[in-house]
């Protein structure tokens, strides 16, 4: 589970204004940072199931999150994915 401190740091990192608690480039890195942890404790727990089900469902929706970037912005899609370091998808 991500911290509250490690995901304040995230928002405050690529929020776009004060308030942007939910903007889709704060959601992606909140994501990131999820799937990362979970990635991990799966190479532990390998037989974990329920967590790896999860971990589909984070990256599909982290998936979704890029795509509408990407759509808007590309400038701003390629900044986030070289800052977070994540591949950019073939779509894209």
């Amino acid at each position: 589970m991500i911290t509250t401190d490690k995901k304040q740091a995230i928002i405050t990192d690529l929020q776009k204004a004060k308030n942007d608690n939910g903007s889709s480039a704060v959601q992606v890195g909140i994501l990131t940072a999820r799937i990362k942890e979970l990635t991990e404790h799966l190479k532990i727990n390998k037989k974990d199931f329920m967590a790896r089900r999860g971990l589909l469902q984070m990256v599909g929706n982290r998936k979704r999150h890029l795509k509408y970037i990407a759509d808007h912005n590309s400038q701003e899609y390629l900044e986030l994915i070289q800052k977070l370091g994540i591949r950019q998808s073939k779509g894209n």
